[in-house]
């Protein structure tokens, strides 16, 4: 099982909480949200750790924003910002800005130092819309990456195919994938576990430290973050981990598989 710390590098509590999941509790990697003020921090914390790249073209908070890397104005709002939501970005993006802006991102953790493990969609933005799908494919296959990839059953919510495109691209990926936002991944675990099929599941956290910071910037989910980040470290998670005769892997096996490199699993 993977469980992928999503939102690195979006504030400093978040950077600390992943860190203390990854070093002290259960996580095995996480993902890097490239345009974020707190990136940088997050690079330097994670060196030699399993890190992707949280493919980020929204700026969801009200009063804590960022821009995009290559500064076309498509992917911006009225506030110059990268707008809140999905909706927004697939109604006002020009697909050709947003393939220059993710291949930015994928860059500049390359140019970091980042020794990038995969790929995901922050907010899911180019994962449940069908070209902005194709292009998370096309990166994945130029960048030769492994990829977060919906669950079993998604196809249907979404109305398009996803597991064979990527299949003729010979892109690796989880068997499955779990996540409900605000349903607390402790709960969640405790469901999923016993009934998880041979295989590489995923399941994601979005951890983050209590205190001013989060509270200020956070004023919807700020609960969902301290939660995921307990759930990290709690002795009864670990407990059905182990009940359940659970691997902990990362994304870094899976890339090794798609590549073909020696050692892969």
């Amino acid at each position: 099982m993977i469980l992928n710390c999503d939102d690195l590098g979006s504030s400093h509590s978040a950077n600390l909480a992943a860190l203390d999941a990854v070093e002290n509790g259960l996580a095995t990697s996480a993902t890097l949200m490239v345009p974020c003020p707190w990136a940088l921090e997050a690079v330097e914390l994670f060196r030699g750790r399993d890190v992707g790249v949280h493919l980020t073209l929204t700026a969801e908070y009200p009063t804590y924003r960022w821009r995009s890397l290559t500064g076309a104005a498509s992917l911006h709002d009225a506030q110059g910002f990268l707008p809140a939501n999905a909706a927004e970005v697939w109604a006002r993006a020009d697909l050709a800005d947003v393939r220059r802006e993710c291949r930015a991102q994928i860059d500049q953790a390359l140019a970091w130092g980042v020794d990038v493990t995969h790929l995901d969609s922050h907010m899911g933005v180019v994962q449940t819309e069908p070209r902005y799908y194709d292009l998370y494919l096309e990166l994945a296959a130029d960048y030769r990456l492994p990829l977060r990839m919906a669950g079993k059953n998604a196809e249907g919510a979404l109305g398009f195919p996803i597991r064979a495109p990527a299949a003729a691209l010979g892109l690796v990926h989880p068997d499955d994938f779990f996540f409900r936002w605000k349903s607390p991944t402790k709960d969640l675990l405790a469901r999923r576990l016993p009934a998880l099929a041979p295989g590489v599941a995923e399941f994601i956290l979005h951890p983050a430290l209590d205190g001013p910071e989060l509270r200020a910037y956070d004023l919807d989910a700020a609960q969902v973050r301290i939660d995921d980040h307990a759930c990290a470290l709690d002795p009864e998670v670990a407990a059905r981990f182990a009940a359940e005769h659970i691997q902990p892997i990362s994304f870094r096996l899976l890339r090794d598989l798609q590549r073909g490199e020696a050692g892969a699993a």
